[in-house]
């Protein structure tokens, strides 16, 4: 039997990601394909370098989006950065930290991690502790710790890392386009995100930018980069600025909603759209209050797009979720790792960051919690 076509439920996407998608994304997503040497594609790939230039705050050549999730954005800084006996020191305070140090083992690289209680951010002073005599290659950073709701701040860490002589490297998956994000005023060597959280596209690209100094440092390599796929030095002969030389069949259609999704960014504003989602989440603070509710991640570094909101002692944080997704069509996360059953994780990611969005989540948060 030939199962029925596939229809999806209507849902409010309050979770760790994907957000909601605007509709004139989806939209530009199902345009006709043309093919990924046309020159109609390829004048849509340089305006979609040009806004993430201006979505990054840099003006990195080397700006483009991999194809793949955030992950492969991860898997690509390292990939590229790093050979095989490289000092790499990582912050972990979180699961993305821990991934981060999977992906960089892999790749052959000696890693020194620093590590923070979860929902907490990595304090400068550890990693100065960290690099203090050795010789680090790269220091890298998860920015906002989609696991824990923490933000940690970049700029006092960069310093530290560039006067140890090593490569900042930057996950920016859940902040980009939803709080400030400075690549260049923060002297960030590498960074990467992804489509499916502020941004508001469906998941499948990574936008990533390199420094000069990265690139440099990529060019100096003694082997190969060991993933053919996400090696920079080929794909640039795709994204670059000279003639097109093919590389993989770009996924044509997710180009198509990315250059959507920028272009409200841009046309919002990055200003105005960090300025909502930093008021979305004080709305939020405010309504958990009311129910007697707090927030887990550490005061004054409390991400507006996650918030890790404390399950009351006695509940059961999986029924309470499930009532809210199957009674209110509103999907939020569990928690991971140390904070299973502790937290749900509540999205404001783009799309999905909307004031309707927060009074019809708080109003079936205290129906499911009365229940």
């Amino acid at each position: 039997m030939t199962p029925e076509k596939f229809s999806p439920p209507k849902r409010i996407l309050m979770g760790p990601g994907p957000s909601d998608v605007p509709p004139s994304v989806l939209e530009a997503m199902s345009q006709p394909l043309v093919g990924h040497l046309d020159p109609s594609f390829v004048e849509m790939m340089e305006e979609i370098k040009g806004m993430l230039r201006k979505t990054f705050l840099t003006e990195n050549e080397m700006t483009f989006p991999v194809s793949g999730t955030g992950s492969a954005g991860m898997e690509f800084c390292f990939a590229n950065l790093i050979e095989p006996g490289d000092e790499v020191v990582i912050g972990v305070n979180g699961v993305f930290g821990t991934r981060m140090t999977d992906v960089a083992r892999r790749c052959g690289a000696n890693v020194v991690t620093v590590e923070a209680e979860w929902g907490r951010i990595i304090e400068p002073e550890q990693i100065a502790r960290a690099v203090e005599g050795g010789q680090p290659k790269i220091v890298a950073l998860v920015h906002a710790e989609t696991s824990t709701g923490a933000l940690t701040p970049v700029e006092e860490i960069s310093r530290i890392a560039h006067k140890a002589g090593a490569l900042l490297l930057l996950d920016a998956v859940t902040s980009l386009g939803g709080c400030p994000v400075r690549v260049d005023e923060w002297g960030v060597d590498a960074v990467y995100s992804g489509t499916q959280k502020c941004l508001s596209c469906p998941p499948g690209l990574a936008p990533v930018s390199l420094s000069d100094r990265a690139m440099d440092v990529v060019k100096s390599r003694g082997v190969a980069v060991q993933s053919w796929y996400l090696d920079v030095n080929l794909l640039a002969n795709y994204w670059g600025d000279g003639t097109r030389v093919y590389h993989h069949t770009a996924p044509i259609s997710m180009g198509y909603g990315l250059h959507e999704s920028l272009r409200l960014v841009l046309e919002e504003g990055l200003e105005g759209r960090w300025r909502r989602h930093e008021e979305n989440h004080g709305k939020l603070r405010e309504g958990l209050e009311g129910l007697g509710l707090g927030i887990a991640s550490q005061v004054g570094h409390q991400l507006w797009q996650l918030n890790a909101v404390n399950v009351p002692e006695g509940v059961d944080e999986a029924a309470v979720r499930g009532g809210l997704l199957d009674n209110h069509g509103i999907e939020v996360g569990p928690g991971l790792g140390p904070l299973k059953g502790k937290v749900w994780r509540v999205g404001l990611m783009g799309h999905s960051c909307q004031t309707e969005n927060v009074a019809q989540f708080l109003k079936a948060l205290e129906q499911e919690l009365g229940k």
